[in-house]
């Protein structure tokens, strides 16, 4: 994904994410993704409501994450996931809709770490000494991993390699 289309996909998400909010009545302001991991209990309050399809598929643009990928992360079908595209009302659970949060989080970072999806994705698909030999994407399954990883960006971020 190019610069420019990775903003657009970025924006998407900013203007559904503030639609969002509003509808589950926390915030009245315009709230940026980045905005939005700042603020916990908002993430909450969103987590227990359960993502629209609609975001997820905004979500979906911005990362660089393959259907299979979601799939997986997500300890779905592909065939489930195409399901819940077609029914317009679906929301996720909330263990579902943390999940896409989490791996919304560590691509918005890696994304700033890395200043492209392409340059993140390529990190997160090649073995790490800093993480025991394991590909950063595979850690991604369960929340203590993503948190090795968010901890991993943040070494980069500030030029400390292992």
């Amino acid at each position: 994904m190019g610069y420019d289309e990775q903003n657009i996909a970025i924006n998407e998400v900013n203007e559904s994410l503030t639609a969002y909010v509003k509808h589950i009545g926390s915030i009245s302001r315009s709230i940026s993704f980045a905005d939005f991991f700042l603020d916990k209990m908002l993430i909450i309050q969103a987590i227990r409501t359960g993502l629209p399809y609609k975001i997820f598929q905004q979500i979906k643009r911005f990362t660089p994450f393959t259907d299979e990928d979601w799939a997986e992360y997500l300890d779905l079908s592909t065939k489930t996931l195409q399901r819940y595209r077609d029914d317009n009302d679906f929301h996720f659970k909330s263990i579902h809709t943390e999940k896409i949060f989490e791996l919304a989080e560590v691509t918005n970072f890696g994304i700033e770490v890395f200043g492209s999806s392409e340059k993140f994705y390529s990190w997160l698909n090649v073995p790490s000494f800093a993480l025991n030999g394991y590909k950063p994407g595979e850690l991604l399954k369960d929340s203590y991993g993503k948190e090795m990883v968010m901890a991993e960006l943040n070494r980069i971020e500030h030029g400390i390699f292992a």
